[in-house]
């Protein structure tokens, strides 16, 4: 824990230090420590790895073609500023809510379908007292609508306790409080909403398709 003081040793030697920060990855059998603390620990101790950070607007690529230059023995190499395994993970989830959302939406979409062949009667006798083709739409993606207000509500809860099951237990990476609170209400509007939005999306065709339906065609098939 911060601010713990631990007891170091190495081939005899042994120092005290004081835990000042935690890292977010790495292993957690090994431990980061000042150049100076690691001279007490092994004296004899060299350097086998440098890090050097440029000042801002700096080449990157020509301070380590000047060191290789100077020392071909050194091994330059630079790290990209942009972090690939974030991007990563961005681009696969945005492809996978695509494909949700597009299953989600044909889902729907074969709910309503049967439902409104099921219930071609009902609309044949509604048409025939005056709802127009239009009251029928409405109708119809109004009590999907509902479905997904449901759906968005029982969701979103459970998706947040799934987040914070699996961001707890990944475990080589322990993601500090602020990393974890990543939920706030106008994301979780947008969320709500966009699962209305699918339901509306995948019941719009087949409610047309009801609405332009006859009075005859849907009292043929009684």
């Amino acid at each position: 824990m911060l601010g713990d003081r631990v007891t170091l040793e190495l081939n005899g030697r042994k120092i005290t230090a004081t835990v000042v920060g935690q890292l977010v990855e790495g292993d957690a059998r090994a431990l980061e420590t000042t150049w100076e603390s690691l001279a007490r620990l092994a004296p004899d101790a060299h350097a086998t790895e440098y890090t050097v950070r440029l000042a801002p607007g700096a080449d990157a690529r020509a301070y380590a073609e000047a060191v290789a230059a100077l020392d071909p023995g050194l091994h330059a190499s630079v790290l990209d500023s942009r972090n690939v395994g974030t991007a990563t993970v961005v681009t696969f989830s945005t492809v996978f809510t695509v494909l949700l959302t597009l299953v989600a939406s044909l889902g729907v979409f074969n709910t309503v379908l049967l439902n409104t062949r099921e219930r071609r009667r009902d609309l044949g006798m509604l048409k025939s007292i005056g709802m127009t083709p239009k009251q029928v739409v409405v109708m119809t993606v109004t009590s999907v609508a509902g479905l997904g207000v449901a759906g968005g509500l029982l969701g979103i809860p459970l998706g947040i306790v799934a987040h914070r099951i699996v961001v707890d237990n990944v475990g080589a990476v322990d993601f500090p409080a602020y990393m974890k609170d990543v939920w706030h209400p106008p994301q979780l509007a947008a969320m709500l909403l966009a699962g209305v939005a699918i339901a509306v999306l995948g019941a719009l065709v087949p409610a047309r398709s009801a609405a332009r339906m006859t009075i005859a065609s849907a009292l043929h098939t009684e």
